[in-house]
């Protein structure tokens, strides 16, 4: 702690006031001990052996403002009651005092954070300490940065949301695109409708943003199934609204980044589905305008397309489903799948897609390990597709695949270490 602005005032010596201050606060921790609350914040009991002996004792709290907005945080995040008394209690100290600038810049920061909507997500409320100075009382103040920190950058990443800027949407400068002489309060409606049935349906493992600007734009990423070659990865889609909506289906653009992973989703980033109307079906296989939606559409997408045989997805191989070829065949195309998966991974954390850098990165932080070890487990034999279950030992996996694996793994452990995960315990499988 520095010396308060009194200090030069103050007729005790140096050595003396620390010993006294020492004894005092040593004091104020026995009575606070006779408390219950265990919240983040534990200034109150200091507080009260505040007295005109120690003239600079105000100087040793943070300032009115600051401790409102741990202690509302505090309230917010755990049911915290406490901020009252902790108010209370230092305003003995500091009741004449006006609110210096500094104070007044915390409120308002304590305001935003108020008025943010708490319950969309999980705090990480691993505990480190910061030095963030405040000006007014020429001292630095050492806060949590628990809720300074991680409440803003570790909140769990929103299923729904909408966003201002959709430059690099793929369908932004299309022909097709929506006009403004196009659009009808019918085609508006039924567009909140389809917004208010996301935002209150999507599962866990899909995401979507729409654009404020451009109404018939959204963008959707979906994390691959457990079970599938496809377990973990991210898959993103851009999606746009035509005109005719809901009697046209909508238009979808694949993110592929050059690459092929699934009979339906093309290098060029072209979606065949019949739902689409982009592939011949029948039934609740097309598009109706009264019972389709976007939601059916990502469901889709997410079981039928990135399933856990995607091989009998191409035309005419579902008649090879069950017979000892195909089941063979289907065995090959997982593996591929798998290793242009995790080369997604790799290209995806270098460049994630706009307004998903959040999701990406919180993602693969939590299941980077989970990943390596499919993988280790992968080029031991372990059918691809088997993440649920990584015990069991097999030799159905390819040579090939297993070499071609064994090349992926390392850049998959420098891709995870670039976004902060702990792979120093993860040994290289020998090539």
């Amino acid at each position: 702690m520095e010396r308060s602005e009194y200090s030069n005032s103050s007729t005790v010596s140096s050595e003396g006031s620390v010993q006294d201050l020492s004894q005092k606060i040593s004091q104020s921790d026995e009575a606070s001990s006779n408390h219950q609350e265990t919240g983040l914040v534990k200034l109150y009991s200091v507080g009260e052996s505040c007295n005109e002996n120690i003239p600079e004792c105000s100087s040793f709290f943070l300032p009115k403002a600051a401790i409102g907005f741990i202690t509302n945080l505090a309230s917010s995040l755990f049911g915290y009651q406490g901020s009252t008394s902790v108010i209370s209690s230092h305003s003995r100290c500091n009741d004449s005092e006006d609110q210096s600038d500094s104070e007044v810049l915390v409120q308002e920061t304590a305001e935003s954070y108020d008025n943010s909507e708490t319950n969309s997500g999980e705090v990480d409320m691993t505990t480190t300490m910061v030095n963030i100075p405040i000006e007014g009382k020429g001292i630095n103040k050492t806060l949590d940065s628990t809720l300074l920190e991680n409440s803003r950058n570790q909140v769990r990443f929103r299923q729904f949301d909408m966003v201002n800027d959709c430059s690099d949407h793929h369908f932004l400068s299309s022909d097709k695109g929506l006009a403004q002489s196009q659009v009808t309060k019918s085609w508006v409606k039924k567009v909140q409708q389809e917004w208010s049935n996301l935002e209150a349906n999507l599962p866990n493992t899909i995401y979507v943003r729409v654009c404020e600007e451009r109404m018939d734009l959204l963008r959707a990423a979906l994390v691959g199934a457990p079970g599938t070659p496809y377990h973990d990865g991210l898959f993103f889609f851009d999606i746009m609204l035509p005109p005719q909506y809901p009697h046209e289906p909508p238009m979808v653009h694949y993110h592929s980044g050059g690459m092929r992973l699934n009979p339906n989703l093309y290098e060029s980033g072209r979606v065949c589905l019949s739902l689409l109307n982009t592939w011949s079906g029948s039934g609740t296989e097309v598009w109706n305008a009264g019972s389709s939606s976007i939601l059916q559409l990502l469901l889709s997408f997410q079981a039928l397309v990135l399933n856990e045989k995607p091989y009998f997805n191409e035309a005419g191989y579902d008649k090879q489903l069950g017979r000892a070829e195909g089941e063979k065949n289907s065995v090959s195309y997982n593996e591929n799948a798998f290793l242009i998966t995790c080369k997604s991974m790799i290209s995806m954390l270098r460049k994630p897609p706009k307004h998903f850098e959040m999701l990406v990165k919180d993602h693969f932080t939590h299941r980077a390990q989970h990943v390596l070890a499919a993988c280790k487990a992968y080029m031991e034999g372990v059918p691809v597709g088997s993440s649920a279950n990584l015990q069991g030992n097999s030799t159905t996996n390819s040579t090939g695949f297993k070499i071609m694996l064994s090349k992926l793994y390392p850049k998959l452990l420098e891709a995870f270490s670039e976004i902060g995960v702990d792979c120093v315990q993860e040994i290289g499988p020998e090539s």
